[in-house]
């Protein structure tokens, strides 16, 4: 009896070192609370739920603490589990260009092919990436770490994962976490910044209606485009080329199935296997470290200073346009790729000020061109550091 007893306790002990409860640190409970935390404003204040919902859940999921000795394989760093193998589309970098044939798919550039100049603002909003490089060089990471830090500036959270699985695959956790969380609190950070950059004649100049565009203008553009871009800075091609196609399928009226398919059920799929695999990859052992900290500060001034130069490009190209062409300053925040939410950050501001200004379709047209610039500047980065 005394023998069973004794074997009945030693698995006990041999239980509770399995256990989640004996292998927990202080560090997987504060990132537990910052999945939760994306869960509620999400849930609550409907911040981006696509995006933070699967993230906020993979944090949850990437930090239940269990013994890493056990050779379980069921954490998402250990080589062959399940969730390593899903990681392996972030590590190797064939999630971001899905999820681009997928933007391309929904996207209209119409707004941008009636307006081209537009696409002045979606660059210079790219200001922002370039600016924290310099910064983050200035702040001891080197080269290609600073690279993949800046391109949080570009609020496009694939094209952030695509770069950092290249240039920095270690920082690629805070990075990509980065990137969708101040992508989701563009309605937060964007606005004071809006109404500190501009005056209120500025925010009530009207623009011009767009002008109707052809089919023959929308099919022709992804394959200018394409060739424009890619000629320019091949290292894009990955994020470009999938864009690109995405937009041809939607435009040319013929593979609807296609695009449909592209534009549904393929980018809600991937989107659900990169929220859930970035969220998981912050394990409290491997994200909790000071250079995280960083990326996080770097990210929000990379998105602060993308955000003042889209406004303060508009105000200064006003000064050569006469006054029935100006455009108004507070569609250059939508410079920076986070689509649409941006955009619509122009509209809810301009109709503070004027009910009757309705800026979104101008605001689509740099959104757009700021996904677009967003990939030329991780394909310029990509080829220079590379």
């Amino acid at each position: 009896m005394g023998n069973f007893i004794s074997f009945l306790g030693d698995n006990m002990v041999d239980f509770w070192t399995y256990t989640g409860l004996a292998n927990a640190t202080g560090g997987h409970i504060a990132m537990i609370c910052v999945g939760l935390f994306f869960i509620y404003l999400a849930v609550s204040k409907e911040f981006e739920p696509m995006l933070l919902i699967p993230i906020g859940f993979g944090i949850l999921i990437g930090n239940i603490p269990f013994n890493t000795e056990a050779g379980l394989q069921i954490g998402i760093y250990e080589e062959g589990s399940v969730l390593n193998i899903l990681y392996q589309g972030v590590t190797s970098g064939w999630y971001p260009p899905l999820i681009f044939l997928g933007i391309g798919a929904m996207t209209d550039f119409s707004a941008l092919i009636s307006n081209p100049k537009l696409m002045l603002i979606g660059a210079a909003a790219q200001f922002g990436i370039f600016g924290a490089y310099m910064i983050a060089l200035a702040m001891g990471f080197d080269p290609m770490q600073a690279g993949a830090i800046g391109i949080i500036g570009g609020a496009d959270g694939p094209t952030a994962i695509f770069l950092s699985s290249k240039l920095a695959p270690n920082l690629m956790g805070a990075i990509a976490v980065s990137a969708y969380s101040y992508m989701a609190l563009v309605p937060v950070i964007q606005p004071p910044i809006m109404r500190l950059l501009t005056t209120k004649n500025e925010r009530l100049i009207r623009m011009k209606p767009p002008r109707a565009v052809s089919h023959t203008e929308k099919v022709i553009f992804p394959i200018i485009g394409l060739l424009l871009t890619c000629f320019l800075v091949p290292s894009g091609l990955p994020l470009l080329g999938m864009l690109f196609f995405g937009n041809l399928l939607k435009e040319s009226g013929v593979t609807r199935r296609l695009a449909n398919t592209a534009s549904g059920p393929l980018i809600d799929t991937i989107t659900i296997l990169l929220g859930l695999t970035v969220g998981a990859s912050t394990q409290a052992s491997e994200f909790i470290t000071w250079d995280s900290l960083k990326i996080f500060f770097l990210g929000a001034l990379s998105f602060i200073i993308a955000t003042a130069s889209g406004v303060l490009f508009v105000k200064f190209f006003n000064l050569f346009l006469k006054r029935g062409n100006k455009i108004n300053p507070l569609i250059g925040n939508a410079g920076v790729s986070a689509v649409p939410d941006s955009a619509r950050i122009s509209q809810i501001i301009g109709l503070e000020y004027d009910p009757t200004n309705y800026l979104l379709m101008h605001a689509m047209g740099p959104n757009v061109a700021g996904v677009i610039g967003s990939a030329v500047a991780a394909g310029i980065l990509l080829g220079f550091l590379m």
